[in-house]
């Protein structure tokens, strides 16, 4: 019997797919339990819609985040610190504060786990990396000064 999984079932597949199982399997476990429905027209082209919107929506997402990696790269931020006498600052500069000179300069969202940088503890220029999506990164400078 034809299938549609409604949730992710151990040993059968994923929540979406569309799989054969036995007709008392089906019957006895799968439908009573609400995890799959039957394949009809109806059915599959509720699957097909859903693929595809979520193709869409993937594309969109895809697009956005070059747009913003475009935008972002080769950018200078700018972060004030306190420091001693030296030049050595009080504590060190985050991704978390990086993160949020982004939004604030570029109206960009970065998520400050995905900002690598090395440890800022002194005024000057540092490169960090900001990883929009998989694949898509975007070079940029953090200058800390007074």
């Amino acid at each position: 019997m034809k299938l549609i999984l409604k949730q992710d079932v151990k040993g059968l597949g994923k929540k979406g797919e569309m799989v054969n199982a036995s007709d008392g399997y089906a019957r006895n476990y799968l439908l009573p339990r609400g995890l799959a429905i039957e394949v009809n027209a109806q059915a599959l082209n509720e699957l097909k819609n859903k693929e595809l919107a979520e193709k869409h929506k993937k594309e969109v997402e895809l697009k956005a985040a070059q747009e913003a990696a475009e935008k972002l790269d080769g950018k200078t931020v700018r972060i004030s610190a306190k420091a001693g006498q030296n030049g050595k600052l009080f504590g060190s500069v985050t991704s978390k504060e990086i993160a949020e000179a982004i939004k604030n300069d570029f109206g960009i969202e970065a998520d400050k786990r995905k900002i690598t940088v090395e440890d800022i503890k002194n005024y000057g220029t540092y490169e960090a990396e900001v990883k929009m999506m998989s694949g898509i990164t975007a070079k940029i400078f953090v200058l800390v000064n007074e």
